[in-house]
């Protein structure tokens, strides 16, 4: 069987990663990562806001904390934050502080995120989220470097760098009054906008390499490569969870394969498994996977009245590899 051998000499991986951009985590070689790479290597010599943009899995964590590792501020911390993630009353208090006393159980007093960055830089994941009074003192936070603590009536002066990230359409949220616009112009001093997956696929192996490399470390595991067929399966795939997903989907197989060779097999991809289920468990008898598969592309086939370029993005599935399975499976027009 043809694979792909994946490189397990920790000296031989970084120098084939050297001969393309790459931050620690993020890699890629395609011309969109190229200038994601171009853009963080420069604004991380500056102290500018950066806003990173890109849909959920794409790496923006990661971008943040490539720009602070390349920055001035590197020997400080870089502290991330989720907005999404906390009430409005939680996110204020683990923000900004608080005083002793200034609530119910406020025993002692505690500082905030933005005083545990100071120095370095903070990182506001999921900015969207956050309230519209929230952003009014996130804005203040941003124009003069100094708030209050809850409870408290002293300003707090810090030295922050501030990078932010979300998946929204920000543009619309000030449209719809959601968001203020003074806030976004502070955040978007430049932009770096992460693309899906589906839009650098050539990365695909590359990243099925670091992942496999980092899992067998992670796993205790010595899975060296992956097949040819299984590549393909990953390369047709839309991944609508992106890197997230990726890594996710290379890790399961890695862990559940009883194979040193990922096969097709081993790789479970979400949306192509619930529509092949559906297939079988409407099906009136017991069907084999090659029979649920074949029925599959003849629906797609006949709905699209045998028109392969529609029937492949149908089935999200490259052309070319529909062609090969119907060759595969001897599917023939009626």
């Amino acid at each position: 069987m043809n694979s792909i051998l994946i490189v397990d000499d920790d000296k031989r991986l970084q120098r084939e990663l050297k001969n393309r951009y790459t931050f620690t985590g993020i890699v890629g070689k395609s011309k969109e990562m190229g200038k994601t790479f171009k853009l963080i290597k420069k604004v991380a010599l500056s102290n500018c806001s950066v806003l990173l943009r890109g849909e959920s899995g794409t790496g923006k964590e990661l971008v943040a904390q490539a720009i602070h590792c390349n920055s001035s501020r590197m020997e400080k911390p870089i502290v991330p934050v989720n907005c999404a993630a906390l009430p409005e009353a939680l996110l204020e208090s683990e923000l900004f502080g608080y005083e002793k006393g200034a609530f119910t159980g406020a025993s002692t007093r505690k500082l905030g995120k933005f005083e545990g960055a100071s120095g370095g830089t903070i990182f506001l994941d999921e900015i969207a989220d956050m309230s519209l009074p929230m952003q009014a003192k996130i804005l203040r936070v941003v124009k003069e470097q100094s708030f209050e603590r809850i409870g408290g009536t002293k300003s707090v002066k810090v030295d922050i760098r501030l990078i932010s990230a979300t998946n929204k359409d920000l543009e619309k949220a000030i449209a719809k009054g959601l968001f203020r616009e003074d806030l976004y112009y502070r955040l978007n001093v430049v932009t770096i906008y992460l693309p899906p997956l589906h839009e650098r696929k050539e990365d695909i192996p590359l990243l099925v390499n670091y992942f496999l490399k980092r899992n067998n470390r992670v796993n205790g595991r010595k899975i060296k490569s992956i097949s040819a067929e299984a590549l393909d399966l990953l390369m047709d795939y839309e991944w609508p969870g992106n890197v997230r997903e990726l890594e996710n989907v290379i890790e399961r197989a890695l862990v559940l394969t009883n194979n040193n060779v990922i096969l097709p097999d081993d790789i479970f991809l979400r949306s192509w498994k619930r529509t092949l289920d559906s297939e079988i468990i409407s099906s009136p008898r017991s069907i084999s996977l090659l029979e649920g598969e074949k029925t599959l592309i003849q629906k797609a086939l006949k709905s699209t009245h045998w028109n392969q370029t529609k029937a492949a993005k149908l089935l999200r599935i490259h052309r070319n590899t529909l062609r090969r399975k119907i060759k595969h499976l001897k599917i023939h027009q009626e």
